[in-house]
């Protein structure tokens, strides 16, 4: 190993430390050692200093023991004498430097400072290590700025969970600095959007990011489009590797201060790498070892050491791939050559879609938002009829790759206007069934809303199509949605679709007339799904897709209890067994029926002791009280017993208010997940929520005593019906939200004021 990058690295380190020191000393004269210290909707804490120590973070003061461990990582300069070529030395300062970077970022907090909006942020210079020098306002002082989105909260990292268990995001890449171009820079994000990989962005180069090279180019940036801003400065990166010790926490069911297992779960599961664009200074080298001790290589576009033994990592540490060196005709084949190398490098399992439209196309495009000042056409929303209708044929009445345009293209709708669209989807195939259906027409949206500059709302007849100025002035037009469902439905249902053939409608009476066709069809469906019932199927579907995060937990999927996740029913389960009979979709034989109240079966007691590998002995499918089933951590909801209530209240994910219990999503979320059997407390998916079977054993719905708002609204006609069906039509509006209460007093005031039945219904214990 170079003694120059560790020397580099153990410069680095010390100088960072150096700083954190200061900067809190300063801080705590200031402020006080009692001044709460938190990232904004994470229930870790400090996570990465939760995670190495186990030392919780809520006051200023108890900064100081994080330092304290950081200053004992510390080494001193190697010379020739003392020597040794080993990654030790520089592993504990890239350690110590996370620690004190982490640091730094809770004191940001504490003067402040909030992250900045995507647009009209300062660029930050230099390497931000000055400290306040006389309590000035924290954004007026340069070590205090940099912030972008800051740190990726708990209901975005859950929610992504279903994304990184089932292979759609194979890993991430934390890019650091900036690109020789911008175009350059466009290229990688594209070329990892392209593959699905998500990607955070922090640090630069002379005071210029690849943040700035981004939004001049108008790269939209965000959550949604899987490329999140952290900040402008270096330091800013110690989020990327909050956002994995978070991981192995939230997923894996590890605990605060198993810093080894957190360190190989990392480098055994999650697939992430660190791209250091242009020049790399101290600070930069000392990060790139905190980077490595999780097993995530480094590689650089300018001249550097390597490191290439493997150990650490799963293969090359540090690589050395000089931008001007690399082969290709031009910029943009040798940006294209290495982000192909730092995956080689991680060894990252990625899965090009071969979608032949003319705009960029992946996973990465499926949250884009196509606003108003950028709308070329709509399809659906307020002023015209937007609908999908899958059906089965027989195998001679399908051509298949047959895409048929019945009626004009939008090219000569005016500007921001609208139309009518339909989107028949004729299929066939050997191992096709009549039930998979549904499952497939749900696919259009995902299949649809990955193309750039497209974005797909909704399903059914209430779908909302609208595409971009970009995306048309590249040539998208109607036809393209055929193809790309052509070619989507082959790659990812191959197992059972043997022919595709769409066609796109958009002359008023084909339209009008297939609207009838599909609507009749979506009726006889509801009609056959409403009879599918638990006690009408002789097998249930496990779901194991999560194991790959959270090793113990396994999902029980029935008929009338989806998936936790919420992304996965029983028919999928189903549909999947179909396609890939040995992957995570198994049937569970039911086998002897043990109490139908609870939902104890032998078949799924013995899955379940197989399944989480000994852990979990007994599920019921019906009881949050007694042997409830795990979670991983990407759940929907949080069903949680409130014990002077006599009922439970439900936390969605989107909701960041305190409840009645003291906790909010995000602390709650650390009881729920990691594959934890918890009696009291599970995580479901929302449709859960409605189905007859919710909780029965306890009473069901109407032990519900409190619900986030946000669920009310956006599932009020579904709770409607789930109520009436209680026969208490009026239940809805007698259960207690945020705005009505967020303590236990309140509550119990709102449920006596309401005649709510849980106070009537016989104790939950």
């Amino acid at each position: 190993m170079s003694r120059y990058i560790a020397t580099r690295a153990i410069r680095g380190a010390n100088a960072l430390v150096t700083e954190a020191e200061i900067m809190l000393e300063r801080a705590l004269k200031e402020k006080g050692p009692d001044t709460p210290v938190a990232f904004p909707n994470t229930a870790y804490y400090m996570p990465t200093i939760l995670g190495m120590t186990g030392a919780s973070v809520e006051k200023l003061g108890q900064l100081s023991g994080a330092l304290e461990h950081a200053r004992k990582l510390l080494h001193p300069m190697p010379s020739e004498k003392h020597w040794t070529p080993y990654l030790g030395e520089t592993l504990d300062s890239g350690m110590a430097t996370l620690l004190a970077a982490e640091t730094i970022e809770a004191v940001r907090f504490v003067y402040g400072l909030q992250p900045e909006p995507m647009t009209g942020f300062k660029q930050a210079g230099g390497t931000a290590f000055t400290s306040p020098e006389n309590g000035e306002k924290a954004e007026e002082t340069d070590a205090l700025t940099g912030h972008l989105n800051g740190p990726i909260d708990d209901i975005r990292l859950r929610s992504w969970g279903i994304q990184l268990v089932d292979g759609r995001m194979p890993g991430f890449a934390a890019i650091v600095g900036a690109a020789k171009s911008n175009a350059v820079a466009v290229k990688i994000v594209r070329e990892l959007q392209k593959r699905n990989i998500l990607t955070f962005l922090s640090g630069n180069v002379n005071g210029r990011s690849i943040i700035h090279q981004l939004q001049e180019e108008g790269v939209e940036l965000g959550y949604d489009t899987y490329t999140v801003p952290f900040g402008t400065d270096t330091i800013s990166a110690i989020y990327a590797l909050g956002f994995a010790t978070r991981s192995a926490l939230t997923f894996g069911g590890l605990k605060p201060g198993m810093s080894r297992e957190i360190l190989l779960y990392n480098k055994d599961r999650v697939f992430a790498f660190v791209l250091a664009l242009g020049e790399v200074d101290d600070l930069k080298y000392a990060a790139a070892a905190g980077a490595i001790n999780f097993g995530f290589p480094v590689i650089a576009d300018t001249v550097i050491p390597e490191i290439l033994p493997t150990g650490v990592t799963t293969y090359e540490h540090v690589v050395s791939m000089p931008f001007d060196a690399i082969e290709g005709k031009d910029d943009l084949e040798k940006a294209e050559r290495l982000v192909q190398k730092c995956i080689e490098v991680r060894g990252v399992k990625v899965k090009v879609s071969n979608v032949d439209v003319p705009v960029p196309y992946g996973s990465a495009f499926e949250g884009e938002v196509v606003r108003k000042a950028d709308l070329r056409v709509e399809f659906g929303g307020k002023h015209s009829r937007a609908f999908e209708f899958l059906h089965m044929a027989k195998l001679e009445e399908v051509t298949d790759g047959k895409i048929e345009v019945v009626g004009p293209d939008f090219s000569k709708v005016e500007a921001q206007g609208h139309m009518d669209l339909g989107i028949v989807i004729k299929v066939a195939g050997r191992q096709m069934q009549p039930d998979f259906e549904p499952v497939l027409e749900r696919q259009v949206h995902y299949f649809v809303n990955g193309a750039s500059g497209i974005q797909h709302v909704g399903q059914r007849d209430i779908a909302w199509i609208r595409v971009s100025n970009a995306a048309a002035d590249k040539g998208f037009n109607v036809e393209h949605f055929g193809k790309i469902l052509h070619a989507r439905f082959h790659e990812d249902f191959g197992a059972i679709v043997d022919k595709v053939q769409v066609t796109i409608v958009t002359d008023p009476a084909q339209h009008a007339e297939w609207l009838e066709k599909a609507r009749a069809a979506y009726d006889f469906r509801n009609k056959r799904l409403a009879d599918l019932t638990d006690d009408k199927v002789e097998e249930f579907y496990s779901c194991t897709l999560c194991q790959s995060f959270a090793p113990n937990h396994v999902c029980v999927v029935s008929p009338e209890r989806l998936g936790l996740c919420g992304a996965y029913n029983w028919l999928d389960c189903k549909a999947s067994f179909s396609i890939n009979p040995t992957g995570p979709n198994q049937p569970i034989k039911l086998g002897k029926l043990i109490d139908d109240r609870k939902g104890y079966w032998s078949g799924t007691n013995e899955y379940a002791a197989m399944g989480s590998h000994g852990v979990v002995q007994e599920v019921s499918m019906y009881s949050i009280m007694e042997n409830p089933m795990t979670a991983c951590g990407c759940f929907e909801c949080i069903v949680m017993l409130i014990p002077e209530a006599n009922g439970v209240m439900v936390l969605s994910r989107e909701d960041t208010a305190m409840t009645p219990a003291g906790m909010t999503f995000s602390t709650l979320a650390g009881i729920a997940g990691g594959g934890l059997q918890t009696p009291g407390v599970m995580g479901v998916g929302k449709f859960y929520l409605i189905s007859p079977k919710f909780i029965s054993a306890e009473g069901g719905l109407k032990r519900v005593v409190w619900m986030s708002s946000v669920l009310k609204e956006s599932m009020a006609e579904e709770f409607k019906a789930a109520c009436a069906r209680e026969g208490d039509p009026d239940l809805l509006g007698k259960i207690a939200d945020e705005k009505s209460a967020s303590t236990v007093e309140e509550l119990l005031a709102w449920l006596e004021a309401h005649n709510h039945p849980a106070m009537a219904m016989e104790p939950m214990f």
